[in-house]
């Protein structure tokens, strides 16, 4: 890190005062009054014209509401500095430049141990970056999700702050489905430090997906990956600034990429046959994924869509049979009963629908998962009917729904939420404390954390010519007979599907 501190007179306003750059990245100066930003959260770069030094900074807005618009609180402003001579804006050039790049250098550094370690554990570093400023973007921009603001939110709040900081970036807009699962596959990743998703949850999964499809998937899961939220769920970004008290907003989102803050994810597989799908937020199966995927023949009425087929699912409840079968975290061992594992045809036939073409080379040279056998771990399971399974893997499953309150982003584990039997008032009154994570509280909830996870989903209790729907992320997994556009492709069968994390997190404990 820089380790002079340089202080001089410089001219602020038409009025000569003292300013002081200290070793520890702290900028003072007095304008009528004291005024000191720090470097490392409040400064993104600066520029010179001419004589001038001007300092392009992020700081509480001193008005709630500005020409800008409102972003939470911050708000983007120049100062500008005139050093008295040709000699002392050289130095002042040079010192501010050697700190902000030291934000990156050391930080990069450091962090380089713990990326070699987490990949082991299957564990990709989201959001926050490694430690240090990136230099270099490469953008996934979906124009298609949410409310279709993604470009206006990247425009109005993500480039001008990308702009200010120096950073360089490659934007690409999405075309269709999987196009940034495709790109990312090939994505020459040498270029630059991180990947960001201006978009909800699904273009990330889609990068996640491509980049643990790769043949050098251990050098690609080292590639940070940054969210900012311009999508309809926004569970990851939610969770992610939820989790230090910033609001879930494309500014504060951005602020967060550029500082060079990180978080590592625990990256779950979800198994059937040959089939993998690499999930990071979340699995659904029964009433949450009836009302995220049915709904969307009511996506005209925007967000109120969730609410309206929520209330209506709620009315015509259904219960499903099946069966799931867990590996309990230390303190949840007394859920269900003792079973063994009964994965082992999950592993040994490809049950996914057989109309669908099986990208063998990816999977062949993708990330396979550690070779440890499930059978010698203690199996639980409990048997349906079931109003809902929801596995979790962050808090947040969009921006209205804490789903899972104790989740942690890489504590190894996955968070069960089981609703059984529930009569129709209270299910109705614990989807209305979704918001706040009390639904967890109720009678009729089992929550528990688990380490690998079996469904073996069945038919409606009401009618058996009927299945269900099975939703990771947003996306559809499986979609049973009868249910809405059940005769679209999907990537797995209706049928037995296995969720472990890495198994060496699972041999951990």
């Amino acid at each position: 890190m820089a380790q002079d501190s340089l202080s001089d007179r410089v001219l602020v306003n038409g009025t000569i005062v003292s300013a002081t750059l200290t070793a520890d990245g702290k900028l003072s100066w007095t304008e009528g009054f004291h005024r000191t930003l720090t470097l490392e959260n409040e400064v993104l770069g600066f520029a010179v014209d001419a004589n001038k030094i001007r300092i392009r900074a992020v700081i509480e807005e001193e008005s709630r509401i500005w020409c800008g618009g409102r972003t939470g609180g911050l708000m983007r402003k120049d100062f500008v500095f005139e050093p008295l001579s040709q000699e002392s804006r050289r130095l002042w050039c040079q010192k501010l430049r050697e700190y902000l790049d030291s934000l990156g250098m050391f930080s990069k550094m450091l962090s380089k141990f713990i990326c070699l370690f987490r990949f082991m554990l299957c564990r990709m570093f989201v959001f926050y970056f490694c430690e240090g400023r990136p230099k270099s973007l490469f953008i996934f921009l979906n124009p298609f999700g949410g409310k279709k603001t993604a470009s206006k939110i990247f425009l109005d709040n993500v480039k001008p702050l990308l702009e200010d900081a120096d950073i360089q970036f490659t934007l690409e807009e999405t075309t269709r489905q999987l196009y940034a699962k495709d790109v990312a596959k090939g994505l020459d990743l040498s270029k630059y430090d991180g990947i960001v998703c201006v978009s909800g949850d699904g273009i990330l999964v889609e990068v996640v997906n491509g980049l643990l499809e790769r043949e050098d998937w251990r050098v690609a899961i080292k590639m940070p990956l940054g969210v900012i939220p311009a999508g309809t769920g926004n569970g990851m970004v939610k969770s992610l600034l939820d989790s230090v008290g910033e609001p879930c907003k494309a500014y504060n989102a951005t602020l967060a990429i550029i500082r060079g803050h990180k978080r590592s994810l625990d990256v779950a597989t979800i198994l059937q046959g040959e089939t993998k799908f690499y999930s990071v937020l979340m699995l659904a199966w029964g009433l949450v994924a009836d009302i995220d995927i049915e709904s969307e023949k009511y996506r005209w009425m925007g967000s109120t869509r969730i609410d309206f087929y929520a209330l209506q699912r709620i009315l015509c409840l259904r219960q499903y049979n099946g069966r799931v079968s867990f590996v309990p975290a230390t303190g949840f061992e007394d859920y269900g009963e003792p079973t063994s594992y009964n994965g082992k045809s999950i592993n040994e036939k490809n049950v996914g629908d057989p109309s669908q073409e099986q990208p063998s080379k990816a999977r062949q040279y993708g990330y396979q998962g550690t070779d440890v056998s499930l059978e010698n771990l203690g199996w639980r399971t409990i048997n349906g009917p079931f109003v809902s399974v929801w596995l979790h893997n962050v808090p947040w499953g969009g921006e209205d729904t804490m789903a899972a309150p104790d989740a942690k982003f890489s504590d190894g584990y996955l968070d069960l939420i089981l609703i059984r039997d529930c009569p129709k008032l209270d299910l109705l009154k614990l989807m209305t404390q979704l918001s706040n994570g009390g639904h967890i509280k109720s009678k009729y909830v089992q929550y528990l954390k688990v380490k690998a996870f079996i469904l073996e989903p069945g038919t409606c209790t009401h009618d058996p010519t009927r299945e269900g729907i099975i939703d990771s992320d947003g996306e559809v997994l499986a979609r049973g007979k009868g249910t809405y556009l059940c005769d679209q492709k999907t990537l797995m069968a209706y049928d037995k599907l296995q969720i472990t994390l890495d198994q060496e997190d699972i041999l951990q404990g």
